[in-house]
């Protein structure tokens, strides 16, 4: 039978501010001009599997295309390369390709391009970033061991299958109900032949598949991209060129949307949101989302101190999360209590319980009992982006709460903070934020707690949260599978590998060069939906 590519997900998910954002219609636009969006320094290569962040995930994102897409409207999947995905099982998956789709250096995009780019990026002397997300599928551990020092045993994951130059089929280790949604995110983009033939011209130039072409890259400058003519997807774009501007300042980004020297701003600095100062300085320019994603702190394991859990418990309860979102974060942002975003199929509120409420009696008396000896806490972060003075004032309330020093350190940009933190080389807490990869509670679990996960800031790892994590990806029937995956939210919540702090609401800005624009549940332009005024 073939299942629905959405597998039931439920999402909200909207862009757009009111009148001229939603549409071009009251102006014609220019299907040659250049539109320029806010970026951040990415932290590594631009290959689809190693970029797991917001800086190179913008660009990667419109650099590759992959089997499946997401509506920018719900969130929900649809086949985008796929001509279908079928299954009888729900672990064995036989995929057909569209033909004719081309590679931005003029090959034909096969389903071997599939097949060895997923076979690179798990294979663990490759040490791609994202290689954990293809562990379901049969053979994952032959090519990437769970010991870290181990040699692999092969290069090939014995769950894929070359049928034809546009068929493939994936065994996986067991039934999921995840299977057809995630193969949307990134790290399951195909890569061109010449990439495998030299990995690192590949790094200098890009060749992806997707609506955008690579032109250039001037580090902590401006990323360069421009349409691809020969695209066949249906989120192809009505302009000509891309520039992701990169910024440091995300105060000096907002001050160059306002004067229209920037085009789009998926996130607007703090000192816009105060007194919802962006609504004058913008107008019908604002863009709004239902974003899919939640803030957290974490407390990296591998710090002594942090293995105390009554420490992080009183760390935790310090925090005024409804005053800090109310004040420095001026109503743009909720207290965030669960490990999973609302509007996500399997979301609890209060999952995180008494230890996401401010109470700095029960705080102060935990932090005693902790026995913490040290002189100061710090929470590390990068500077831009405006995450400085949210945690800034988090380390405030730590302060008042607890009675011990508490300090801001701030990398330079973006970046450079996330190879502090994949190095494993934080001192203190660390910010550590999430935006959903693809419309399910799996993506909020696996990444961040399951030990090795792509995105475990914490260095968190625990048996049984393995366990019940492998179980519920091994589970065909939704339903049951989240039952499953909440069982191991539960166990997280207890343990508080890291806090939940706040959840942002989507809002964005356009410039007037630009006729219409809209954002997804990734907090990303959406776009498709960019039209430049002409």
């Amino acid at each position: 039978m073939a299942l629905p590519a959405a597998l039931a997900m439920t999402l909200s998910a909207c862009g757009g501010g009111g009148g001229s954002s939603n549409n071009a219609a009251d102006g014609k636009d220019n299907p040659e001009g250049t539109v320029s969006i806010y970026g951040t320094e990415p932290k590594s290569t631009l290959f689809p599997a190693n970029t797991t962040e917001a800086g190179g995930g913008k660009v990667t994102d419109s650099l590759f295309s992959r089997l499946v897409g997401y509506k920018t409207e719900d969130g929900a999947p649809y086949n985008l390369m796929a001509d279908s995905i079928t299954t009888s099982d729900a672990k064995v998956y036989t995929i057909k390709l569209k033909q004719g789709w081309k590679f931005h250096d003029g090959t034909e995009v096969k389903a071997k391009n599939f097949v060895d780019a997923w076979n690179w990026a798990a294979y663990a002397p490759n040490a791609q970033q994202a290689a954990s997300f293809f562990s379901p599928i049969a053979g994952f551990e032959d090519v990437h061991p769970a010991d870290e020092n181990a040699k692999p045993a092969k290069d090939k994951m014995s769950g894929l299958e070359l049928v034809g130059d546009y068929e493939f089929k994936v065994t996986l280790n067991g039934p999921t109900s995840v299977f057809t949604t995630m193969i949307g995110y990134t790290p399951f983009s195909p890569m061109a032949d010449s990439f495998f033939a030299d990995p690192k011209a590949a790094e200098a130039k890009p060749i992806g598949n997707g609506p955008l072409k690579f032109v250039s890259r001037t580090p902590n400058a401006l990323i360069k991209m421009e349409r691809f003519d020969d695209y066949k997807g249906e989120d192809k774009v009505h302009f000509k060129t891309l520039d992701y501007k990169i910024y440091s300042s995300q105060e000096t980004a907002y001050q160059d949307l306002v004067a229209g020297k920037l085009d789009f701003m998926e996130a607007l600095p703090p000192s816009a949101k105060v007194g919802e100062k962006y609504k004058a300085d913008l107008g019908d320019a604002v863009v709004n989302a239902n974003l899919l994603g939640q803030s957290a702190i974490a407390f990296p394991q591998y710090i002594p101190e942090f293995k105390n859990v009554k420490l992080r418990q009183a760390v935790s309860m310090a925090i005024n999360r409804e005053q800090i979102t109310k004040t420095v974060l001026a109503g743009s942002y909720v207290p965030s209590t669960s490990f999973v975003s609302p509007g996500i199929k399997g979301y609890r509120a209060d999952t995180c319980g008494e230890y996401c409420k401010y109470n700095p009696e029960k705080a102060k008396q935990l932090f005693q009992e902790s026995g913490f000896t040290g002189k100061k806490l710090t929470i590390q972060s990068n500077q831009d982006g405006g995450r400085k003075e949210p945690l800034e004032a988090a380390c405030n309330s730590i302060k008042q709460a607890l009675g011990v020093d508490c300090e801001f350190v701030g990398a330079t940009n973006f970046g450079a903070f996330r190879q502090i933190v994949d190095g494993k080389q934080l001192t203190g807490m660390s910010r550590s934020d999430w935006s959903a990869d693809y419309p399910s509670i799996e993506n909020f679990l696996n990444p961040l707690y399951r030990t090795g996960g792509s995105s475990n800031d914490s260095n968190y790892s625990n048996p049984e949260v393995d366990a019940l994590l492998k179980k519920a990806d091994e589970t065909a029937n939704e339903d049951e599978a989240i039952k499953i995956y909440q069982q191991a939210e539960d166990i997280i919540a207890k343990e508080l590998p890291s806090m939940p702090t706040w959840n942002e609401k989507g809002i964005g800005g356009r410039s007037k060069n630009l006729l219409a624009a809209k954002m997804s549940f990734k907090r990303q332009g959406a776009l498709e939906s960019f039209r430049v005024k002409a």
